[in-house]
C-alpha cells in the first residue's frame, strides 16, 4: 500500500487533533467551569435556559467534531501499518484501538440521548414558563449533568486508549 504524502498525513493528524481539542475542551469547560458557576449564580429555570442556549451553540460543533474524528480516524487507520482488521485484537495497538472505538460508540449514544431526548424535554418544559414543573426541571437537570459527566469520563478513557495505542 502506498502511503499518502507527508503533508496529507500531517493535515489529517492536525484535523483529528483539532476536532479532539474542540470536542473534549467543550465537555471539560462545561463540566468543570460553566455548570459549577451557573449552579452558584442562577435559579434552576434560568440555569437551564442558559445551558440550553449554550448547548444549542455547542451541539453542532460537537457533532461536527465527532464526524471529523470518524473521517480522519478512518483515514489514519487505513494508513497505519499496525492495522490488521476491524475487530482485530492481535496486538496491543489493535486492542487499544478497538477499546477506543467501543468507548466512542457509547459516547455517541449518550450524546444522542442528550441531544434528541433530554434537551428537547427541557425546552418543552421551559416553553410553559409559569407552569414549568420545578421537580421535572430538576430531574432533567440531573439527567443532563449525568450525561455530560459520563461523556467527559468516556472522552478521558478514549484519550487513555489512544495513549496506549501510541505507546505500542
Amino acid at each position: 500500500m502506498t502511503l499518502p504524502p507527508t503533508w496529507v498525513m500531517a493535515l489529517i493528524y492536525w484535523l483529528h487533533m483539532l476536532a479532539t481539542v474542540t470536542w473534549i475542551g467543550s465537555l471539560a469547560a462545561i463540566n468543570l467551569l460553566v455548570l459549577p458557576a451557573s449552579n452558584q449564580t442562577l435559579k434552576l429555570a434560568d440555569q437551564l435556559k442558559f445551558i440550553a442556549a449554550l448547548q444549542k451553540r455547542l451541539e453542532p460543533l460537537a457533532w461536527f467534531s465527532m464526524g471529523l474524528l470518524v473521517v480522519t480516524g478512518l483515514f489514519q487507520l487505513s494508513a497505519n501499518p499496525h492495522y490488521d482488521g476491524f475487530l482485530a485484537t492481535s496486538t496491543q495497538w489493535s486492542l487499544a484501538i478497538l477499546v477506543k472505538h467501543g468507548f466512542a460508540v457509547i459516547l455517541a449514544v449518550t450524546s444522542a440521548i442528550q441531544t434528541w431526548e433530554v434537551l428537547p424535554s427541557i425546552h418543552r418544559i421551559l416553553l410553559k414558563k409559569e407552569n414549568a414543573d420545578e421537580g421535572e426541571l430538576a430531574k432533567l437537570q440531573r439527567r443532563e449533568l449525568i450525561l455530560l459527566r459520563v461523556n467527559l469520563f468516556l472522552s478521558v478513557l478514549i484519550l487513555a486508549a489512544t495513549a496506549f495505542a501510541r505507546a505500542s
